[in-house]
């Protein structure tokens, strides 16, 4: 992890002054906090990313469009099921997974 230097983590991402700038304890994963004494806001110097990576996800929806449940496929994962659903629906609004809905509802249909 690259070290900032002092005047880098003293810039205000609201009014982007760098003087009056305090340290404000910690958030809940560990991050330095610190607050603008100008205008107010509090801020997380180097805030982590919780996500999972792009290939995780897409191992999720290629499972769940095989076959397995939205649930199996968490504990596959070892991730809440939450997260699944809440990626095929993204994916699916965007179209990812429309053509296989889509193919479904013709053979119903017919």
């Amino acid at each position: 992890m690259r070290k900032r230097t002092e005047e880098a983590w003293k810039r205000c991402p609201k009014c982007g002054k760098i003087e009056n700038q305090i340290k404000a304890g910690y958030n809940a994963s560990g991050s330095q906090r610190c607050k603008c004494k100008e205008c107010g806001k509090y801020y997380t110097i180097d805030p982590k990313r919780h996500e999972y990576p792009e290939e995780t996800r897409e191992l999720a929806i290629k499972m769940y469009y095989g076959g397995v449940s939205g649930r199996g496929v968490g504990k596959i994962l070892k991730m809440n099921k939450s997260n699944v659903m809440n990626w095929i629906k993204k994916g699916h609004s965007y179209g990812e997974g429309a053509e296989s809905s889509k193919t479904d509802n013709d053979h119903r249909d017919g």
